[in-house]
């Protein structure tokens, strides 16, 4: 059966056979990284949200992937890019799935805040910047919302039906919800779409009466964590560092 490529990455490669989708890992993935992706996938699956049911994990030396559903339909993204007309509609379907996603538990997860933590320790920010990123995190309070971690338009897929599924649980965490979206909106902000990232940030404000301040409180500490991340060029780290240089000196 004919492979259909989806997503090609330096070390990864998301494919189509069938009714199936296989990720599959290349030697930077430890097995613990495939199997830990693996059970976040089958905990949120069992909160009852609508994700692509997992079928297998494999971890032979060649073959090391995760195998599940396919899923027909289009990405929010696509849509959105089809239709501009309908941007506010989307965009309100995009924030009420992101406060589904957070009405779930699922108390095994990873903890945000200690995630956190181990990214501001990977940057190579110094000691200083370190030490206020660190306290501003120890003072945010600690919720045990499921959160996405990567929630995008790309991650959402719309069925034929209207059934909207969401893709890619590899960064999922239990924490606090405006870390989620200060995520979210950090990275329509990297993709040069900022009217786009101040609209969902405002919305999303507005559906749970939270207030602006609180959201920005987190964004020098998402900064850091995409610092922390791979692959950031010199534009984009003057942008981020933009963002942790709000943290305030005593």
């Amino acid at each position: 059966m004919e492979k259909q490529i989806l997503a090609e990455r330096p070390d990864k490669i998301v494919y189509r056979q069938g009714d199936k989708v296989f990720k599959k890992f290349g030697p930077s993935f430890s097995r613990s990284d495939i199997l830990n992706e693996a059970l976040n996938q089958v905990r949120i699956e069992e909160t009852g949200l609508n994700i692509p049911h997992l079928h297998e994990v494999c971890l032979l030396d060649d073959e090391r992937m995760i195998v599940m559903d396919y899923i027909e339909g289009k990405t929010l993204k696509e849509l959105m890019d089809e239709n501009p007309d309908k941007m506010d509609e989307y965009l309100e379907l995009f924030v009420d799935l992101q406060l589904e996603i957070h009405q779930k538990r699922s108390p095994l997860l990873n903890e945000m805040h200690a995630k956190m933590r181990r990214k501001i320790r990977e940057t190579e920010l110094n000691a200083t910047i370190r030490y206020e990123l660190d306290t501003r995190l120890a003072g945010m309070p600690k919720h045990r919302k499921v959160c996405h971690g990567d929630f995008n338009p790309s991650n959402i897929i719309i069925t034929e039906d209207g059934t909207p599924y969401v893709l890619d649980w590899s960064h999922v965490t239990q924490g606090n919800g405006s870390h989620d979206v200060s995520r979210t909106y950090l990275g329509f902000c990297l993709q040069g779409q900022i009217d786009l990232a101040e609209k969902y940030r405002d919305l999303y404000a507005k559906k749970t009466d939270t207030a602006l301040q609180y959201i920005l409180k987190w964004m020098p500490i998402v900064a850091a964590e995409q610092l922390a991340n791979d692959g950031a060029d010199e534009e984009e780290r003057d942008f981020l560092m933009g963002w942790i240089d709000v943290v305030e000196y005593e």
